[in-house]
C-alpha cells in the first residue's frame, strides 16, 4: 500500500480548520461548511478551490449574504474532462473608454468577445462565442455607489475577459451547468439574478411538441452516463434537464435516471 493510502482520513472539521486558514481565509465558518458539502455534494475537491464565496445583497433580507459559486477554473476543468475542449481565443476587447462613475475615474473596454472550441462526435470542431459588456458586468464598491469595486477598477480588461469566458464554456459545454461564476455574480444582488437569469434562458417548447426518448436510447446511454455520475463530472439531475430539451421523458424514464446516481451504493 502506498504511503498516501496509510494516512488517516481528516475529520470534517478539521477540514473546515484548513481551508478557512487556507485558501478561505476571514470567511465565516458556515460559510466554509456550505463550500465542504457543496464540494461533497459534487464530487469536488475542496483543496483545489473549484468554489468561492461571494458576498451578495438580499434584498429581502436587506444583508450581505454568503453564497457559494463555481469559479472559472471549475468550468475550465469540466471542459477539459469531456474530452472534446479543442481550445480558446484570446479574448478580442472592444474600445477603451474613460468615465466617471460615482465620482471615480475609471478605464475600461466597452466589451470583451471569446470564443471556445469543442470537437463534435462527427469530428467537427463548432465555435461558440460569447460577447460581454463590462458595464453589465462590472462589480460595484457598495450596493449604494456604482463605483467599481477595486479589482474591477484595477484589472478592468482580465475580470470582463473571466465573465466572457464563462458564458463561452457554458455555451460550448452546457454539462458544465448554468450556474454564474464567482466572478460574474461578485456585487451584485439575489433579486438581479432572478431577473438576469430569467431574461436570458431560451423559449422553451411546449413538451407535446418534442418526440418521446426512445427506451433503446436510454438504456445505451444509462452504461455511459453512470461512470460520468460517479466522477461527479455530470448528474442525474443535468441529464434531465439536458435531455428535455429535446425529448419528452416519461416519468418512469426521469426514475430511471434519478437513480444512477445509486447504484454504486446498492451494488455494494
Amino acid at each position: 500500500m502506498k504511503q498516501a493510502e496509510q494516512m488517516p482520513a481528516m475529520s470534517e472539521s478539521a477540514l473546515v480548520e484548513v481551508l478557512s486558514s487556507s485558501l478561505y481565509p476571514g470567511a465565516a465558518h458556515n460559510s466554509v461548511v456550505m463550500v465542504l458539502a457543496y464540494c461533497q455534494a459534487a464530487h469536488l475537491d475542496p483543496m483545489l478551490k473549484p468554489v468561492h464565496i461571494v458576498p451578495i445583497w438580499n434584498k429581502d433580507a436587506k444583508k450581505m449574504q454568503d453564497t457559494v459559486m463555481p469559479g472559472i477554473g471549475l468550468y475550465r476543468i469540466q471542459a477539459a474532462r469531456t474530452g472534446q475542449y479543442a481550445g480558446i481565443s484570446d479574448p478580442e476587447y472592444g474600445p477603451p473608454i474613460t468615465a466617471k462613475l460615482a465620482g471615480v475615474d475609471v478605464t475600461y473596454p466597452e466589451w470583451c468577445r471569446v470564443t471556445v472550441k469543442r470537437q463534435m462526435s462527427n469530428g467537427l470542431v463548432a465555435e461558440f462565442t460569447a460577447n460581454e459588456r463590462w458595464l453589465e458586468n462590472y462589480a460595484t464598491a457598495s450596493k449604494d455607489s456604482a463605483a467599481p469595486n477595486a479589482m474591477w477598477k484595477r484589472r478592468a480588461f482580465a475580470q470582463l475577459a473571466k465573465c466572457a469566458e464563462a458564458q463561452a464554456l457554458r455555451k460550448a459545454f452546457p454539462e458544465v451547468g448554468s450556474a454564474p461564476t464567482a466572478d460574474e455574480m461578485e456585487g451584485r444582488a439575489f433579486e438581479e439574478t432572478v431577473r438576469d437569469v430569467t431574461q436570458s434562458q431560451p423559449a422553451q417548447v411546449e413538451p407535446e411538441a418534442l418526440p418521446e426518448y426512445p427506451d433503446e436510447l436510454l438504456k445505451e446511454n444509462a452504461i455511459k452516463w453512470q461512470p460520468l455520475i460517479d466522477s461527479g463530472r455530470t448528474s442525474p439531475e443535468h441529464l434531465i434537464a439536458t435531455i428535455n430539451s429535446k425529448y419528452t421523458l416519461s416519468p418512469a424514464q426521469i426514475e430511471t435516471i434519478t437513480n444512477l446516481k445509486a447504484l454504486d451504493g446498492d451494488a455494494a
